[in-house]
């Protein structure tokens, strides 16, 4: 078994937040809720489906799990009932060919690019770093058939590292003992993100958010408004550091001349992204 430095770990972290955006950019994209639109898969439920979709048509108690912090309401307001208006195969389609063309509409020119080409190669190489065992959702990514272009290629890359980071992410939670609004809590008092997105994003209510804070505030890690103690900032971090920690297989597998490529080359890819992109909430 590989031992990794924690400060060498901090590569985790960079790649992520350079390639965050590249995969992202679904969520928000038009062009993805057209997708499953034309499945009559409105609203909130094309998120819940189309990323659930690599799983198969599984139970939505498995989609609950895997996605470990939105209120199960919502999952269960989109699952099972999608899989009786397409299979899971066809909504995967459906995501490559919508994300195909929200990275044509800000990308333009640029996917046909060898910077893309070249982004798509050493990201699916970092891929095959990542251990199945423990990783439900990067493993259910990493399994489906690869997509043909290069840039939908990247974003399916980015797709299963992201994925994979997320599964070691919860790991971490579930063993510092945090419930799934207790960490959304712990998230707005980073001052990343506001109460407000992370509240309605995940559909918990006033009294299910005060009573996490109340949770936290009794381990001593927050105050009355839901703000970090010392040893509340302390704890938070010590779970990032593991996240990275967790994350940081692919990267080890690349090599760190390969990460640095690899980031330079999508790092201008995520900035259009980011500037081309509305990356606001919409209940709609």
């Amino acid at each position: 078994m590989t031992t990794v430095d924690p400060m060498d770990s901090i590569m985790a972290r960079k790649m992520w937040r350079t390639l965050e955006p590249y995969h992202g950019m679904v969520y928000f994209a038009p062009e993805a809720r057209e997708a499953y639109a034309s499945f009559e898969i409105g609203g909130r439920d094309g998120y819940f489906v189309s990323r659930s979709a690599p799983m198969g048509a599984v139970e939505p108690s498995v989609v609950i799990a895997a996605f470990y912090n939105f209120n199960p309401s919502l999952i269960t307001h989109a699952l099972p009932a999608a899989w009786s208006k397409a299979s899971p195969a066809a909504v995967v389609k459906a995501r490559f060919d919508g994300v195909d063309k929200a990275l044509r509409r800000v990308l333009g020119a640029e996917v046909e690019s060898t910077s893309v080409a070249r982004a798509a190669q050493l990201a699916r190489t970092a891929t095959d770093g990542c251990p199945a065992a423990g990783r439900p959702l990067a493993a259910a990514h990493a399994a489906l058939t690869w997509p043909a272009q290069p840039h939908v290629v990247l974003w399916h890359a980015i797709s299963v590292l992201r994925e994979f980071r997320g599964d070691g992410h919860i790991v971490c939670l579930v063993s510092a003992g945090l419930d799934p609004v207790e960490a959304l809590v712990l998230h707005e008092a980073t001052g990343d993100v506001d109460r407000a997105s992370l509240q309605t994003s995940r559909a918990w209510s006033d009294e299910e958010w005060d009573a996490a804070v109340s949770r936290l505030r009794d381990r001593g890690l927050v105050d009355d408004k839901g703000r970090f103690t010392e040893e509340g900032s302390e704890f938070h971090q010590a779970i990032e550091d593991r996240t990275d920690l967790l994350a940081m297989a692919p990267w080890l597998h690349l090599g760190e001349d390969g990460c640095d490529e690899l980031r330079a080359l999508v790092r201008p890819f995520s900035k259009a992204i980011v500037a081309g992109t509305d990356f606001s909430f919409s209940e709609a």
